[in-house]
């Protein structure tokens, strides 16, 4: 079992893993359109993770040595880390948001059984009742009152195999990465570029056009910008952060993505947002808080305090 972090470094920790969620519930923005720009596809999956690493590769070029010296071990995370982001961006291609994001949000609960299994971390109560907040309002927001969607095609797949790649993901960054976080995001982002490059050019799906030069420069003064503001600082809180955390928490705290992207949906898109999306906003808020204020309230009120309090 990994060393836990104090609690001042955990609180930050899933603070960071809590701001990154919502930054990927704007992800869909950029991606969005690149897509419209004529970047369709899988490139544009690949732009969105090959420009932060070009924009990174100056620091990265004085790091080389360090990089090199660590071996697959952290390559093999950036791989696997990379087959997540770009599976789960790519299903939303081939399937319905419905499908793609209660697929792929199954990925608390494998994360939590995948910590219990190999990591030995106990699946708590407070988890348990936090995971279960979150998936329902997931289920309330995504209006699955037919019952739970099973896969039907490649993209609800692809969004189920994403969320399991995650959990083993999230296990190995918890398991010890001692990797310097810069070095991993740099990987993350160069491994994620090729796989979704490798989706681009093989059949497998389809094939989307190869972009031209004009179309990658005409949205560079914008794209640029946002991978500075938003990617890179939303995807370097995910790197520092989920090492220091449970599997189960992470997941849970990542779920700040579909309320942000609910909310950013409906005011720039027809997409509706009234009382069950705000019903499932507050069931995710509050599974999230549950992962605050339990640490808090086991400090404040220990076992013995609270059974010596039951005895009186």
């Amino acid at each position: 079992m990994p060393a836990l972090p104090d609690r001042r470094t955990e609180k930050f920790a899933k603070i960071a893993c809590t701001v990154a969620g919502a930054i990927w519930g704007l992800y869909w923005i950029p991606l969005r359109a690149i897509n419209d720009a004529g970047i369709e596809g899988s490139w544009a999956t690949m732009m969105l993770y090959l420009i932060p690493f070009l924009v990174m590769l100056p620091i990265g070029l004085f790091r080389w040595r360090q990089i090199i010296s660590t071996g697959w071990p952290l390559q093999g995370i950036a791989i696997i880390g990379g087959a997540a982001l770009v599976f789960y961006s790519t299903a939303f291609l081939y399937t319905d948001v419905i499908h793609a994001t209660l697929l792929y949000y199954l990925t608390p609960i494998w994360s939590a059984l995948l910590a219990r299994i190999w990591l030995k971390e106990a699946i708590t109560r407070d988890r348990t009742i936090a995971i279960i907040l979150g998936t329902l309002g997931l289920l309330v927001i995504l209006n699955a009152e037919q019952g739970f969607p099973l896969p039907r095609n490649a993209g609800d797949w692809m969004a189920l195999v994403s969320g399991l790649i995650w959990a083993l993901f999230a296990n190995l960054m918890r398991r010890g990465s001692l990797h310097n976080t810069f070095d991993v995001l740099l990987c993350w982002f160069f491994w994620a570029a090729v796989i979704a490059l490798i989706l681009a050019l093989l059949p497998i799906l389809d094939k989307p056009v190869i972009p031209d030069v004009h179309q990658i420069t005409h949205i560079l003064p914008w794209a640029i910008p946002v991978v500075v503001l938003m990617v890179i600082p939303g995807f370097y809180a995910i790197t520092w952060g989920v090492p220091l955390l449970n599997p189960g928490t992470v997941g849970v705290l990542f779920m700040t993505e579909i309320s942000v992207g609910a909310i950013s949906a409906a005011l720039l898109t027809n997409e509706p947002f009234g009382t069950r999306e705000i019903l499932g906003v507050v069931l995710i808020t509050v599974a999230g808080l549950t992962e605050f204020v339990a640490p808090i309230l086991a400090a404040t009120f220990p076992a013995s305090r609270r059974r010596r309090s039951r005895e009186n």
